[in-house]
């Protein structure tokens, strides 16, 4: 914003189109570089995570593909998928690229972070209570 102000104030000034076409350069140039890193950036950021999970996939991890199949792996080729699908076991031949989500993983994932949370409580916990009973001792 600070740019296109400093471009409509060269331009009413009566400078030289030199400067004014340096200024819009500069414009161009900072445009580009903000949408590179707010968009461009953060998309390959995830394609690379995705990419990286549909690469583990282990035999008998649970997955979701993209038209929100729920299935476990059965067998795993190089571009390819085996899965058994509901109770009486359907297998069915996906792509690898249909894969949405490993639930497996996820599932682990989210009880790695709860066992994070409450190592951190108790150490918390355990903190506050030595500083009571520091404090008692000093009264």
């Amino acid at each position: 914003m600070g740019m296109i102000l400093l471009m409509a104030q060269a331009g009413a000034s009566g400078q030289g189109t030199t400067a004014s076409s340096t200024s819009y350069i500069i414009l161009m140039v900072v445009l580009v570089a903000v949408m590179y890193f707010l968009m461009i950036r953060p998309q390959k950021k995830r394609e690379k995570q995705e990419q990286e999970m549909r690469n583990s996939l282990e035999i008998g991890d649970e997955i979701v593909t993209i038209g929100g199949i729920v299935g476990r792996v059965v067998t795993i080729r190089e571009n390819d998928l085996v899965i058994e699908t509901g109770a009486d076991r359907n297998k069915m031949k996906i792509e690898r690229w249909a894969v949405n989500t490993n639930r497996t993983k996820a599932e682990q994932h989210q009880k790695e972070v709860e066992a994070a949370r409450e190592a951190a409580k108790e150490k918390k916990n355990k903190k506050s209570k030595k500083d009571e009973t520091s404090e008692e001792k000093k009264d």
